[in-house]
């Protein structure tokens, strides 16, 4: 393959992994506004400002290049009165009764053949440790054990030395989200029937 031919494949992959992240983004902002349309007026958990969880990585090492490019991330949903805002953060308590929605997006990984949306929610959310109090502590912790945590769905049934949780998440191709009507039927109504019940 010519040089010039590379560079175009190279610019031609960088430009579709760009296209994909922006519709990603847009498809989150979506949700977000229609959750918060709901009477329980979910916002959006924000850990770090208004950003998605994922592992990265700048390291030179060849097992940490595998993460140089985001191969999956997530947020969380929280009903308005079940968190607090504090300097561009918001902060959850973790408690008996909290209940989030969660939702990930996979684009790449071994055992998918196509990129997932992942939605569902984590109930009966127990800290082990005290210095474990709010719910957006446990984002950066998830995307480090993620196959532990994610590896059986659509049931979650993680407990570790920090945390313990159940929950239930489905499952959908990413590439078949791609209306509001899809959004609204395969994503908003059966999220919110398993978080009301």
């Amino acid at each position: 393959m010519e040089n010039k031919e590379l560079a175009q494949q190279s610019k031609l992959a960088f430009d579709f992994i760009h296209k994909l992240y922006l519709e990603t983004s847009y498809l989150v902002k979506e949700i977000e506004g229609l959750l918060y349309e709901e009477d329980e007026h979910f916002v959006i958990g924000k850990p770090s400002g208004y950003s998605v969880s994922s592992r990265s990585s700048t390291g030179l090492e060849s097992h940490y290049i595998n993460y140089w490019l985001m191969r999956s991330l997530s947020v969380f949903f929280v009903e308005e009165d079940k968190t607090k805002y504090q300097k561009g953060q918001t902060i959850t308590n973790l408690s008996q009764d909290l209940r989030v929605i969660y939702l990930r997006v996979v684009f790449e990984d071994p055992d998918i053949d196509q990129p997932k949306l992942q939605i569902g929610v984590l109930t009966d959310i127990i800290a082990h440790r005290e210095v474990t109090k709010k719910f957006e502590q446990l984002m950066a912790h998830f995307t480090y054990v993620e196959r532990r945590v994610f590896g059986n769905l659509p049931d979650v049934n993680y407990e570790d030395r920090y945390i313990s949780m159940k929950g239930l998440l489905n499952s959908l191709n990413l590439f078949e989200i791609n209306s509001s009507e899809a959004i609204i039927d395969k994503v908003i109504k059966p999220t919110l029937e398993l978080y009301r019940e």
